[in-house]
């Protein structure tokens, strides 16, 4: 009751709006970019393919570099309800951008390769290129089998009616963790890479 005998009304939390784990918005400029690799591969288009595996190499890389190193160390000193609103924020982003850039980097490159004729065994970048291979399929892997994961799992945590924090920091340690080692072997990659156009 109010001083003037009226019954006091208590505030009512705003409710909580869901997280899309996947921002629909994105997803017709996702299509149009991989329309447009699987167009390139077909037409076997240098220019449109170097593009591709420059472009969004050096995409992964600055990403995987900035979250592991800028973003990582920020987020560990966040109280954790600041986590959760930048989580909120962030990783649906990178759900499609992530799976993206690593698909048009690999399938341009593996033309590319193609079409210089890396993959002979004789070739003169050969040994240079299974380098290569080695270290992106593991980026590849902890992109795609720790980072996703790891970043789907929050967004699903957070979409509950009450979400664990804790949970929500692990999986979060986790992903920037897991970005920070391929940001480390994106520098091999790029050592390999100017090695190979160099030769």
């Amino acid at each position: 009751m109010t001083a003037d005998g009226l019954p006091s009304v208590q505030p009512t939390a705003a409710p909580r709006r869901a997280i899309q784990v996947v921002p629909l918005r994105g997803l017709p400029i996702v299509a149009v970019i991989l329309v447009f690799l699987v167009v390139a591969i077909a037409a076997n288009w240098q220019w449109a393919l170097m593009f591709y595996h420059v472009a969004g190499g050096g995409l992964w890389t600055g990403i995987d570099l900035f979250v592991g190193f800028v973003i990582g160390p920020i987020l560990g000193r966040l109280s954790i309800p600041a986590r959760a609103e930048f989580s909120s924020k962030f990783m649906p982003m990178m759900v499609i951008i992530m799976p993206t850039l690593v698909v048009m980097t690999l399938a341009a490159g593996f033309q590319v390769a193609v079409n210089l004729g890396n993959l002979n065994p004789s070739g003169v970048n050969h040994a240079w290129l299974v380098a290569s291979f080695a270290v992106v399929g593991v980026m590849a892997t902890v992109a795609l089998g720790v980072l996703e994961p790891a970043n789907v799992a929050v967004l699903f945590e957070m979409n509950k009616p009450r979400p664990n924090g804790e949970i929500i920091g692990r999986l979060m340690r986790r992903f920037v963790f897991a970005a920070g080692i391929t940001g480390a072997m994106q520098v091999a990659t790029l050592l390999i890479m100017t090695r190979i156009t160099t030769q």
